[in-house]
């Protein structure tokens, strides 16, 4: 079936945007950049051990909880992509909806939590990397690691969207093979626990096991996000109001399945469960691929697995790049001739892929002097992201009560008020879990560090929002979704 690329022009400048994109990702491509974002591999194999040892077996079911929340929120952005396909995705969206002021926060949120999640991708693939070349996992080769995985992917990043999406469909195709071939490898040979394993905690929890699992529940939220990549780059997909839709709710059902998959195979492979709660096998995951294959096939799994930590830092710069090209071409932002500018040749935001490689690499060496960096990097990632989410949500709640009535070619019609205020519910919910204080004989700015470290992205944002007024020097249409508004 051929595609209207003259008509996806009409449709931007109808809605008061120039063209400039290279229009080549196809829905496949897109949904690749989206999967390979999500990554099953980069979230089962970052957290399955410290959410094993606070968990136990059921903290799988944390993917089934938050995959069906995040589906109810892919299904309120597919509205809003199909009736807005415009660059960076959050912020054009809640600029239709609300106006420039909330999505400006919007977009502030989204983009600190993005390249915070870049910098916990690329420390998370150290220890692959040192299984790789048999070396030590030391903090210092680990901050090195991840800097060099960030300016490999800036540069792959700045050769255009015909490469980045050939580089997410290999992405994809690896992972997503490599995940069924490892998982299933063990399964059919290194099984050495029941599936009834999955309803014990065993010995998490120490009696009262809601906390524990609330707690490993961050293994399932870090997992299950990713699918609104796909909208970021909306003004570089082919038909984007139809094929944007269901490339996210692909990255849904086929990423969330492939990461239960990973992880109940990783799961059933533990010997000694038990003594990962108790902290004396710190190191399941590495123990399991180690025993099943032996030094040297570990050693090529490490590939893969480097693979899909690679294309997903390379899926999420593309993300946070076209955030701040958004933010820019509407003068929203200091410098914001520099980071609307795209190369006369590959049509990519340099600068804005730059700043997405800089900003991430400055939080790496950030997190280098933080006790348990990657899982304080990751969780204020996560609370960040999901912050962003359900400021848009409610945005698409309140422009209902004004009267909006989706009107893209993806609508979920009488279901429309039903998901969306379910959708809501869940992500208040899973923001209160993720900042809830847990450790009470810690001290209180560890019990509280992710509330606080979203508090001060949403206080600095607002300091900058009242006393730059970057809302004054934008003329782009804003809060025009209602027709009240309009």
């Amino acid at each position: 079936m051929s595609v209207n690329i003259q008509g996806d022009s009409e449709q931007l400048i109808a809605l008061g945007i120039e063209p400039k994109f290279d229009r080549s990702m196809s829905m496949l491509q897109n949904f690749a950049l989206g999967f390979t974002y999500l990554s099953p591999v980069v979230g089962a194999y970052t957290l399955f051990d410290s959410s094993l040892a606070t968990g136990g077996p059921p903290m799988i079911w944390t993917y089934l909880i938050a995959g069906a929340g995040q589906l109810l929120v892919a299904l309120i952005f597919g509205e809003l992509v199909s009736q807005y396909p415009l660059a960076g995705g959050l912020y054009p969206w809640a600029r239709r909806l609300i106006g420039r002021r909330w999505s400006w926060m919007v977009g502030w949120v989204y983009a600190w939590a993005l390249f915070a999640t870049i910098a916990a991708v690329a420390t998370g693939a150290a220890p692959f990397l040192s299984i790789l070349l048999g070396t030590g996992d030391g903090a210092g080769l680990a901050v090195v690691i991840a800097l060099g995985l960030i300016f490999f992917a800036t540069v792959c990043n700045l050769a255009g969207t015909k490469f980045l999406a050939r580089v997410a469909m290999f992405g994809f195709i690896c992972e997503l093979v490599g995940a069924l071939l490892v998982g299933g490898y063990l399964l059919l040979f290194h099984r050495v626990q029941s599936p009834a394993i999955l309803l014990d905690p065993m010995t998490a929890g120490a009696g009262n096991y809601l906390p524990a699992f609330l707690a490993a529940s961050l293994l399932g939220l870090f997992s299950c996000y990713g699918f609104e990549a796909c909208g970021d780059v909306a003004e570089e997909v082919k038909d984007p109001g139809t094929k944007i839709p269901k490339a996210m709710r692909m990255t849904i059902y086929v990423g969330i399945g492939a990461s239960i998959f990973a992880c109940l195979a990783l799961l059933l492979a533990v010997p000694d469960i038990p003594a990962v709660i108790a902290g004396t096998s710190p190191h399941p995951l590495a123990d399991v691929l180690v025993a099943a294959f032996g030094q040297w096939g570990t050693r090529a799994i490490a590939i893969v697995i480097l693979i899909s930590f690679m294309s997903c830092v390379l899926s999420l710069q593309a993300a946070v790049s076209r955030l701040i090209f958004a933010f820019a071409r509407d003068r929203m932002i200091f410098g914001a001739s520099l980071f609307s500018r795209l190369s006369p040749t590959t049509h990519v935001p340099v600068a804005a892929l730059m700043l997405a490689g800089a900003v991430p690499g400055a939080i790496v060496l950030l997190g280098a002097v933080l006790a348990d960096a990657l899982t304080t990097i990751v969780t204020f990632a996560v609370a960040g992201v999901y912050l962003a989410f359900q400021m848009v949500v409610a945005a698409a709640l309140i422009a209902r009560t004004r009267g909006w009535r989706p009107s893209g070619s993806f609508t979920l019609k009488g279901w429309g008020w039903t998901v969306n205020v379910m959708a809501l519910l869940y992500g208040v919910a899973a923001l209160v879990n993720m900042m809830w204080p847990r450790a009470p004989d810690s001290p209180w700015y560890l019990n509280f560090a992710m509330l606080l470290g979203v508090a001060s992205v949403l206080v600095s944002g607002f300091v900058y929002l009242v006393a730059a007024r970057p809302e004054r020097r934008s003329d782009a249409p804003y809060g025009d979704a209602a027709p009240a508004a309009t």
